[in-house]
């Protein structure tokens, strides 16, 4: 077996033992396969808010499995096309897409740089958190949109993490809060203006408040598929959030900004 063809097993093998606990967590109908706190729902409220819609050309910025990308092509249409770092995780997506009928495009790829071609939308969900240096990504985004399109992306908002913080939290390289005003001049040097933003911090606290409730009644079959230590740290880092959020530690927002006219 390949080096990329272990890592797509071992991706499933960690899709398929959470699986269980995640169909549970989400109201009925709104697990689609995202790897977020975001609701099938939300997804597709902040994709029609970006005016995704058939012949709509959209990139979705770290897709992973692309749940979200299958679910707004099947149920919006568009010329959608996803990118992410992880091999496994596109080949999943690809796999995935195929099997569901659907004309998704997919590319590996670090982020930044992103595919040149004038894009009417960029998706970024739930992964604007693992950017350290966010400038860059804004920078990249903004090339990729053609005068007038939309960005649209959730955002974790808050100061960065203490050091205490990051020494607790399981995966601490991949979680980079940033305070609110902060985004907003980054977005604003990228030349991208914010045309409608909403607290979604409620919402996503009652997702991971579940998540946590499912992870724990589940954890038998998820630690005989993935091991202890998986399954830890996934409590630790979904406990963490649960406070965060609860707290006021973190608050989530849904954005949509524009690329200003040439």
């Amino acid at each position: 077996m390949t080096v990329v063809a272990a890592s797509h097993a071992r991706r499933e093998v960690l899709d398929r033992a959470v699986l269980r606990a995640k169909l549970a967590a989400y109201p009925p109908g709104q697990f689609v396969g995202q790897e977020s706190f975001m609701t099938a729902g939300e997804i597709l409220a902040l994709a029609r808010r970006a005016g995704v819609g058939p012949g709509v050309r959209v990139l979705d910025v770290c897709c992973g499995v692309a749940g979200p990308g299958r679910l707004v092509t099947r149920e919006l249409g568009c010329d959608y096309l996803g990118v992410d770092v992880s091999a496994p995780a596109i080949a999943l997506a690809r796999q995935r897409a195929a099997d569901a009928g659907l004309a998704c495009a997919f590319r590996v790829g670090a982020v930044p740089p992103l595919p040149a071609g004038g894009f009417d939308v960029v998706l970024l969900l739930e992964t604007l958190l693992a950017f350290a240096d966010k400038e860059p990504l804004l920078a990249a985004v903004a090339s990729a949109l053609r005068p007038g399109g939309r960005f649209a992306f959730t955002v974790e908002e808050g100061a960065p993490m203490s050091a205490a913080e990051a020494a607790a939290m399981p995966d601490a390289d991949t979680v980079w809060p940033v305070p609110l005003d902060q985004l907003h001049a980054l977005l604003d040097r990228a030349g991208l203006r914010v045309r409608w933003q909403d607290e979604c911090t409620d919402q996503h606290l009652r997702v991971v408040e579940t998540l946590v409730e499912m992870f724990a009644a589940d954890a038998e079959h998820i630690r005989r598929h993935v091991g202890a230590p998986v399954h830890d740290d996934l409590l630790t880092a979904h406990r963490t959030w649960v406070d965060w959020l609860a707290g006021g530690r973190i608050r989530k927002f849904a954005v949509v900004a524009e690329r200003a006219a040439a």
